[in-house]
Formats: C-alpha cells, sequence, structure tokens
C-alpha cells in the first residue's frame, strides 16, 4: 500500500467515529493547553522579575559586611562580622574601574509632615544614588557629596511627596523621621516597584544620618558601579584588594550582579520546568486514553484486518495503519491543544494585563513534539496486536 492511500485510509476511519476521536483527543488537547497556559505564565514571570532586576543597569557590584568561613573537622560556621563604614566607601569609589559608590542603610520610621504622618521606607544613600541606580530628580536636586557632619536633607519618592504635600512644593520644607528633623531639598521621578519594593514610596537621606537614626555600626551595603568595559573579575579582585588592605583581613563578601542573575535565571529556569511538568500529566492521560481507544478499534475491526490480509495486505501494512491512526489522534489534539493554549494566553493577558504572560515557544514545540511521540507509543501495542492477527482466524471472527 502506498503512504498516500495509508494516510488517507487512517484519515477517513478517525473522522468516520468523529465523536469517539473527539474525545481520546479531549486528554492531549487540556495537557498541551495546560503546558502552553502554565509555562507562558512562568516564563512571563521570570522576563518580568529579570526585567525589574536589572532596570537600574548591568554592571553594579555591591559588599556586604561578614565572611562565613568553615573550622575544624566538625564543620562549624563562623560569621566573622566586622562593620563597613562610610570611609570605606570613600576609598573604593577610588578603586581603578570604579565610577561610583555609595553606602545602603535600610530601615523603616514614621515620617512626619505638618499634622501629616505615616510610616515609610528610609534608605540611607551617598549622593552618587541617581548615578548608580539610574533614577533622576525631578524637584530640586539629590543630597550632597558625604561630608564628615552630613546636614539633615531629605529627597522624597514621588508617591511619598504628593502624600505629604499634595499639589504644594516640599522644597524647603520641614519634615520630621522619626526624633530627627530634616529639610527636603528633592522630589525624584516616578519609578514603580522594584521586586514588590516601592520606590516612590521611600525617603532618602545620607548614609550617616541614617546610621544614627537607626543605632547601626555597619553600613548594611556598599554599592558600586563600574566601566562595562571592564572586566567584572578584575574589579571584583581591586575591590578586595583595597578592603583587605584596609579591614587586615577578608571579612566582607562581593556579590556581583552577574552573580545574582544566574542564580535568580536558574531558580526562575527551574519554576518555569517546574510547572511544565505539572502540565504534562494532563498528556500523561492523554495517552493512556489514545492507548484505550487504539485497543477498543484492534478488537472491533478483527474482520477488516482478515480482510485485508486476505486481499494480499503485509503484516508491516496492518502495523502501519493502526500506527498512523493513532499518529493522526495525537497530532490532531496536539495542534488543537496548542491553538487553544495560545488564545488562552492572549485572553489572558487581555483580561489580566497585571499578570506577566509570554508564550514560552521551545516549551511549545516540545510539548507537541511528545503529543505526537505519545500517539506514537500509545498506537504500538494495539498495532502489533492488529499486525500478528492470522487472516482466517480474523474473518472467522464475522
Amino acid at each position: 500500500m502506498r503512504y498516500a492511500d495509508l494516510l488517507s485510509l487512517s484519515y477517513r476511519t478517525v473522522i468516520s467515529h468523529k465523536l469517539r476521536s473527539a474525545l481520546t483527543a479531549l486528554g492531549l488537547i487540556i495537557g498541551i493547553a495546560a503546558v502552553v497556559i502554565l509555562t507562558s505564565i512562568g516564563r512571563g514571570i521570570h522576563t518580568f522579575v529579570l526585567a525589574e532586576f536589572t532596570q537600574f543597569g548591568t554592571n553594579l557590584i555591591s559588599v556586604h559586611p561578614g565572611k562565613t568561613t568553615t573550622f575544624g573537622v566538625s564543620g562549624a560556621s563562623i560569621s566573622t562580622v566586622r562593620p563597613l563604614v562610610i570611609a570605606d566607601v570613600v576609598s573604593l569609589s577610588k578603586v581603578e574601574n570604579i565610577i561610583a559608590a555609595s553606602p545602603m542603610v535600610q530601615g523603616n520610621a514614621r515620617i512626619e509632615a505638618g499634622e501629616k504622618q505615616r510610616r515609610t521606607n528610609v534608605l540611607g544613600v551617598g549622593s552618587a544614588v541617581p548615578e548608580i541606580w539610574k533614577i533622576k530628580v525631578v524637584n530640586g536636586r539629590f543630597l550632597p557629596k558625604e561630608e564628615s557632619n552630613p546636614r539633615a536633607f531629605a529627597v522624597l519618592g514621588n508617591k511619598l511627596a504628593t502624600e505629604l504635600f499634595g499639589t504644594a512644593s516640599p522644597l524647603g520644607q520641614r519634615i520630621r523621621i522619626g526624633s530627627d528633623r530634616f529639610r527636603v531639598v528633592g522630589v525624584m521621578e516616578k519609578k514603580g516597584q522594584m521586586i514588590g519594593f516601592d520606590m516612590d514610596d521611600t525617603i532618602y537621606i545620607p548614609a550617616a544620618k541614617a546610621l544614627e537614626l537607626f543605632d547601626r555600626e555597619s553600613l548594611m551595603e556598599i554599592h558600586l558601579l563600574y566601566k562595562s568595559n571592564t572586566a567584572v573579575e578584575r574589579v571584583e579582585k581591586a575591590i578586595k584588594r583595597n578592603l583587605i588592605a584596609r579591614h587586615g583581613r577578608e571579612d566582607f563578601t562581593i556579590v556581583t550582579q552577574n552573580q545574582m542573575l544566574k542564580s535568580m535565571d536558574s531558580i526562575l529556569n527551574i519554576l518555569t520546568l517546574a510547572v511544565a511538568a505539572l502540565g504534562s500529566i494532563s498528556l500523561l492521560v492523554g495517552s493512556v486514553g489514545i492507548l484505550t481507544i487504539m485497543t477498543i478499534a484492534v478488537s472491533e475491526r478483527i474482520s477488516e484486518i482478515g480482510l485485508l490480509r486476505a486481499v494480499g495486505a503485509e503484516r508491516r501494512t496492518i502495523f502501519q495503519l493502526f500506527l498512523c491512526e493513532a499518529l493522526a489522534l495525537s497530532a490532531a489534539g496536539g495542534l488543537c491543544g496548542v491553538l487553544l493554549g495560545i488564545a488562552m494566553v492572549q485572553i489572558l493577558d487581555a483580561a489580566l494585563p497585571a499578570l506577566p504572560v509570554e508564550l514560552a515557544w521551545a516549551y511549545i514545540v516540545a510539548a507537541f513534539m511528545v503529543s505526537l511521540l505519545i500517539g506514537i507509543a500509545a498506537g504500538v501495542a494495539p498495532a502489533m496486536k492488529a499486525a500478528r492477527l492470522e487472516p482466517l482466524e480474523a474473518l472467522r471472527a464475522e
């Protein structure tokens, strides 16, 4: 039998039992659609998180106080924490290939402006923050360069400025942060949220003042911006040499943004793979459906098989016929599942714009290929059973 005739006969057999074929393919349709939807959500979250994380640039390095080391055969872990101070920031800003450096102290405090008050995020930073984080001042100016005794200046996030002062200009106004008084010198542009942290609902004050306000001895982090055309390993070694010379030992931890991005990318890829595996459970159910229906089809069509064998059809032809039918069912189910999944993703994107979704084409193609493999795997056993039937015994079944 020619392959064209084989495919035509398989197609006519499948459409001659429309309801049964539709119900058989339904398991695969739901499974493929589930994989498409879940992986699109996973990929959307993956892209969204990485975009949020890199909106401040990619050539950043952070230095944290403390270095964890292991001693003895017991594997006991001892954290040697030594304060990072403003002088470390000044020293690091002079390291080769470092463009700017800023300290960072974070906390939460009550803000009072006239009769209005509320709690918000307080960031103790340096004057280089706009350059490092790629944010701009839309009204007034940012904090002045670090001084040994910094003045009590504050810069408001856009949302915080509106809530405290409405449409009036906050520049020059006095506010109270905790128990200390500050003068407002600037308002930042709208920046939105970064992984759940609202940059617009934030107030910026000098890091030295934040250390006093929160009664801390050490900076939480030092953020460094380095030249984009410089290898990060070279910059990291220069930072390490500088701080070891100042502290006498390596009592700090250097984290590059590349390291953080790789870790986050790995975690998010595992998340996407996990949701794909979850949707694949439906594919397994669909494969059982095809196996069941094809086994029933062989039992129902014994006399047809006997007739084909009697007129000269080889065992191989019978095998190919039933295998093509299983493959046709799985291909139809896979294609419909892909189209349904893409349609559902588009609907989700339109109905829930806040939910990040992005079609993960690699997973979509993989899911469709898996549906074809399911058809082949589920059709092999029934096809082999049909091919092994003897012509006379098959005709006698009539």
